[in-house]
């Protein structure tokens, strides 16, 4: 294994610890709130909201898809993929840092329309990783893989553990894998960001917390999706002593 795959593999293992980490106290709470909320919500308009995400997701799938370019040529090194990552990432994050500034000034409307605005964005951005890492988005597998990435940075503590060995799995499981579970998936998305959205709506900060809040959600993405695309690409190098 040469410097660089060592030293991101290096990485990746602290990476893997934060992410097996338990989540702070005030986490904590909020999500049992959120739960017990959820608990409140009338079946029916649960399977509402999950048709509409299913439905608004799979269209920035298809979206996506048509115009993200096709996976890197073979060649790029590590490093190479890494560094273009890198640059994805700091453009994503102020395109998602200008659209939540222009929508949390608009008031709650427009603070409602940052919901698919900024989905769209993040499904654009993960598209554009898988490319960067030489991975073709055509194929159903890796837009799933997508979505599971997308499913680790947004989701509880429970959650990110059995999605980060899934992905850790990913080669072994991916031909047995069930659809995505669309209940599961907004409601740990949604518990994720409500509390930071709802600040969002508030008259006179609205603009600064959505400029800052995206920007944050875009950087944690990012992170999630570098680690996890070198998570599979180093799982067949040797490990390190």
């Amino acid at each position: 294994m040469k410097q660089y795959e060592l030293t991101a593999y290096q990485e990746i293992e602290e990476w893997k610890r934060q992410i097996n980490k338990r989540s702070s106290l005030l986490n904590r709470l909020s999500k049992k709130a959120q739960t017990k909320v959820n608990s409140l919500i009338p079946e029916k308009a649960h399977q509402f909201i999950t048709d509409s995400i299913k439905n608004m997701v799979k269209a920035t799938l298809i979206g996506s898809n048509a115009t993200t370019r096709k996976k890197q040529d073979s060649g790029s090194t590590l490093a190479d993929m890494d560094v273009m990552l890198n640059q994805k990432i700091a453009a994503f994050r102020k395109t998602a840092a200008v659209e939540g500034a222009g929508t949390g000034a608009g008031g709650i409307l427009l603070g409602l329309a940052d919901f698919p605005l900024l989905l769209s964005i993040k499904m654009k951005f993960l598209f554009e990783a898988a490319a960067i890492y030489g991975y073709d988005t055509n194929e159903y597998e890796e837009r799933l893989f997508i979505l599971h990435i997308f499913q680790l940075a947004f989701s509880s503590d429970d959650k990110r553990k059995d999605t980060l060995k899934l992905i850790e799995e990913w080669e072994y499981r991916k031909e047995g894998l069930a659809e995505l579970d669309w209940k599961e998936f907004q409601q740990e998305y949604r518990d994720y960001i409500d509390f930071v959205k709802m600040l969002q709506l508030v008259p006179g900060i609205g603009a600064a917390v959505g400029a800052y809040a995206n920007y944050n959600l875009l950087d944690h993405l990012g992170e999630t999706a570098k680690n996890a695309y070198r998570l599979r690409i180093l799982k067949t190098a040797p490990r390190p002593d």
